[in-house]
């Protein structure tokens, strides 16, 4: 075998994606807010991109608005401001533009704790766990060294409120005695939220149980001898072991519930992410219109100061005017790839109305089985377009806001050659029926197969199980209450 270099033509056929196509799925996918953030970016960095703020139809001339001038009285006159008669500084209230918080102001101490809050912890983010019991701890009357081993205590909680530092390492840390770390960690634990800088829930509990002064009481004699009981709803062993009644027994149960175990949970910062739907669907009479959410998109334009300097071509070097051109077809493009896209999503929801009718009249009830491929179908467009179109898209319909991947659902045989049921409806009848059920005898997993299997709908208890998990719902022995 020689090996040799030499030339070769060869004819292929190969599928290439332009940056164009490219930028088109992409905003297909994309989320409602994700799409405005990448608009607001496209037009910082292409010139020949306008945001279109007002509709030109509305707009209206000051000199054609007719004088109004007899419906002001003269002491509703607004009074002219001049700039060359300023106010005197002595006349201006400094203390309007402070806050009531005085950060130099302590109840132990009249220098101010460095550590402690100022009014920019409550202004620049939302007071989180930690802040709020540094906050509690600049007011505490402590030592030096208390206060410091305090903040070491209040920097190893976790997310739900749990110490998550040993005395050992307090006194490792800080290098305090172990009676130091023991009052910054008693200090921690009798400050708001109740039940915080416990080791695990068991200590919580009884911390809380201490703030309600239900000390040596049976809440607290469940909690602290027979947890194991109650996370299994054994309500029958509580009462044997303790020696009290059914009902005294629910009634200690009830203020147990009450409790939080996770006492942290309260002043978590997690920012809380709303839905704003990208289209609505409103019923008119008896028929239904479906109307694309435009609120906070900007509205595309192209330049016309740009379209007037490409246009007259005066003084223009050859790059300066490629350039333009290239940035016209980028900016022509993307606007046709926006109005491509929300037609898109207008022809997908139309199509979803047609398929599910009965959901928009009746509820989740009257779910219909729905695949990609039948939408797809109906609109004449590919099963991954109208899985792109689906994703991160929210619709408010009469029913509530749901996504649009909600209304695509297997099917569940009928056992008698029936119409099939969609899996999300037997979800929702699998909640309702627990939702509903006898506490004292719920149902199990059996009798709702059977339950189904009598209305001719083939649903195997293991179904019904999984289904239950996925909504969250605990097994009958868990959800059973004591006969009081």
């Amino acid at each position: 075998m020689v090996l040799a270099l030499r030339q070769q033509l060869k004819l292929t056929q190969q599928l290439l994606m332009t940056p164009q196509l490219q930028q088109a799925i992409k905003l297909l996918q994309l989320s409602r807010l994700e799409l405005a953030q990448t608009l607001r970016q496209e037009i910082e960095q292409n010139p020949l991109l306008d945001e279109l703020t007002t509709d030109p139809d509305t707009l209206t001339s000051p000199d054609s608005l007719p004088p109004n001038e007899e419906e002001f009285k003269e002491s509703e006159r607004p009074s002219e401001i001049s700039m060359e008669t300023p106010v005197p500084m002595q006349e201006i209230n400094w203390d309007d533009y402070a806050n009531q918080y005085d950060p130099g102001f302590s109840f132990s101490r009249e220098t101010p704790d460095p550590n402690r809050a100022t009014r920019l912890d409550f202004v620049a983010k939302k007071p989180n766990l930690q802040s709020h019991l540094q906050w509690q701890l600049a007011h505490a009357n402590l030592t030096e060294e208390e206060k410091k081993a305090g903040f070491f205590v209040i920097g190893n909680l976790n997310r739900h409120g749990f110490l998550e530092a040993t005395t050992e390492d307090i006194i490792k840390e800080i290098g305090c005695s172990a009676e130091t770390a023991q009052i910054a960690i008693g200090v921690i634990q009798d400050m708001d939220p109740a039940g915080v800088a416990a080791r695990d829930v068991r200590e919580s509990l009884l911390l809380q149980l201490k703030k309600l002064e239900l000390a040596d009481q049976l809440p607290e004699i469940i909690i602290r001898d027979h947890l194991n009981h109650l996370e299994n709803r054994n309500y029958a062993a509580i009462s044997k072991a303790t020696g009290r009644s059914a009902k005294s027994v629910q009634a200690a149960i009830d203020i147990i519930t009450r409790l939080d175990p996770f006492p942290g949970r309260l002043y978590s910062d997690d920012e809380t992410h709303y839905i704003v739907p990208d289209v609505y669907v409103h019923k008119v009479g008896d028929d239904y219109l479906i109307v694309l959410n435009d609120e906070g998109l900007p509205r595309l334009q192209i330049s016309p100061l740009y379209q007037e300097i490409l246009n007259s071509d005066e003084g223009m070097t050859p790059e300066a005017k490629s350039y333009i051109k290239d940035k016209l077809k980028d900016a022509a493009w993307l606007i046709k790839s926006v109005q491509q896209r929300q037609r898109t999503i207008y022809k997908v929801v139309e199509s979803l109305l047609k398929f599910q009718q009965e959901f928009f009249e009746k509820g989740v009830a009257h779910l219909r089985p729905l695949v990609l491929r039948d939408v797809a179908e109906d609109i004449g467009m590919h099963e991954s377009t109208v899985s792109r179109v689906t994703t991160n898209k929210y619709v408010h319909t009469p029913q509530g806001i749901y996504e649009l991947k909600y209304f695509f659902s297997t099917a569940i045989a009928s056992t008698k050659g029936g119409d099939s049921v969609a899996s999300e409806s037997i979800r929702d009848r699998i909640r309702n029926m627990i939702k509903n059920e006898n506490p004292v005898k719920p149902l199990t997993d059996n009798t709702i197969a059977k339950q189904f299997a009598e209305e001719n709908i083939k649903v195997a208890r293991r179904t019904v199980a999984k289904y239950r998990e996925q909504l969250g719902i605990l097994p009958v022995k868990l959800r059973r209450k004591p006969r009081v």
